[in-house]
């Protein structure tokens, strides 16, 4: 009777520990596919000038140019999950050169929300001290600009399958000086996932 006892319950163990693993493979096969992550969609919805302020040094013979930019973003969770995003930021570029940037707080965005932003850049004028094309610019009317907003995050599947997620979105505009309005605001965005 004692080795019959002891062989149900080596039976019993593995029929327990084969349950457990089949429904571990279940749960991490729909991780995979069913709920498999999707990147973030970032998106610049509006870019709109807020302060303007320019001015002439005679004595270095350059344009002080201050300006302060709203920067109105988008931000789409595709996923049935939670994102939590982290060590994201806003950048302001004048024909390559960055001249401002701005970080976006840590944050959250519930599965299948999007979430809205705004975000001010500063031009720092110190960084277009020594850029030649400048007073070109704001002689001719208008400054090209690029805005681009790099979001990190993770997406927890299952509450325990962490998948990285980064979105940015890249955007070319022109700051016309004279009546301080943006023209031609064009994006692209991109997306990637990793395990």
């Amino acid at each position: 009777m004692g080795s019959g006892s002891k062989g149900g319950k080596t039976t019993c163990l593995v029929v327990t520990l084969c349950l457990v693993i089949a429904i571990l493979l279940v749960l991490v096969l729909l991780a995979f596919t069913v709920f498999k992550p999707h990147p973030p969609i970032t998106t610049v919805d509006t870019v709109k000038v807020e302060d303007m302020s320019l001015g002439m040094d005679i004595f270095s013979m350059s344009v002080n140019v201050n300006v302060t930019l709203d920067v109105g973003v988008s931000v789409t969770n595709r996923n049935k999950f939670g994102l939590e995003y982290h060590n994201s930021s806003a950048q302001l570029y004048y024909r390559g050169q960055l001249i401002g940037e701005g970080p976006i707080p840590n944050g959250e965005i519930s599965g299948e929300e999007t979430k809205g932003m705004n975000l001010t850049l500063t031009i720092m004028a110190d960084r277009l001290a020594s850029n030649t094309e400048v007073t070109k610019d704001i002689a001719s009317g208008s400054m090209p600009l690029n805005t681009l907003v790099r979001l990190f995050g993770i997406v927890k599947v299952l509450g325990f399958i962490k998948f990285n997620v980064a979105s940015t979105s890249s955007c070319d505009f022109t700051l016309n000086i004279s009546n301080r309005t943006i023209i031609g605001n064009t994006c692209i965005s991109n997306t990637k996932i990793s395990g």
